[in-house]
């Protein structure tokens, strides 16, 4: 599949798919994406100083460089396991300006072990900052009761419908801790069904730039 480095409506980049006209993160801003959807809307609700998180899409690696940043800044002892089953290459990882604008020099070293550590393997990225990258298909996701946090950031219900099902949701939901929180930019009316389906109480929000709505799901 043909993909490119392209620049979003805020200065950061993304990595476009042309074949399904798809990207990893929103043309309207990745980092502004990134930051409303999983920071602002689910981060930000937790309670907890130490957080197990589980991405559903590791991507590009900007959700787990930006929850490290707010690890710094909150103190948070964070667990990251990031499941993605195409990883990006590091060639294109290398031309990602996410460090640059989010002015955030510092982490320079920690987004390269991000992505040059092993799959498989528990990485200590910082102090605080524990990252395990699962490299499988999400249907294999086999946690139970052990996030209190997701960040569901699948590529989009019109390319892969089959990672937005009962299925999908019922194996994340059983992989949640009770009161778990999971975020996702999505807002479609078949995928909020499907939370609820499987147990969740799930709540629209006002979604980021270029996004009317959001959904915000707790496991009851």
């Amino acid at each position: 599949m043909k993909r490119k480095i392209i620049q979003t409506a805020d200065g950061s980049h993304t990595i476009h798919l042309e074949d399904w006209n798809e990207q990893y993160h929103s043309k309207h801003g990745a980092i502004q994406e990134a930051y409303h959807v999983f920071i602002k809307s689910g981060l930000d609700h937790c309670t907890k100083t130490k957080i197990d998180i589980l991405e559903i899409g590791f991507g590009t690696g900007l959700n787990a460089l930006i929850t490290l940043i707010e690890s710094h800044k909150r103190k948070l002892q964070i667990n990251y396991v990031g499941v993605e089953k195409f990883p990006v290459e590091l060639n294109e990882v290398g031309q990602l300006n996410y460090v640059a604008e989010l002015e955030a020099q510092q982490f320079s070293d920690y987004f390269d072990q991000i992505h040059g550590s092993k799959w498989d393997e528990v990485l200590d990225i910082s102090d605080n900052f524990l990252l395990v990258k699962q490299q499988k298909d999400f249907f294999e996701i086999d946690q139970i009761n052990e996030f209190d946090l997701v960040y569901f950031d699948a590529f989009g219900a019109r390319v892969q419908p089959e990672l937005w099902t009962e299925e999908v949701f019922k194996i994340v939901h059983s992989a949640m801790k009770s009161s778990g929180i999971l975020v996702t930019y999505s807002a479609k009316g078949s995928v909020r069904r499907a939370m609820q389906s499987v147990g969740f109480e799930v709540e629209r929000l006002p979604g980021p730039p270029g996004k009317r709505e959001m959904l915000r799901a707790i496991k009851i």
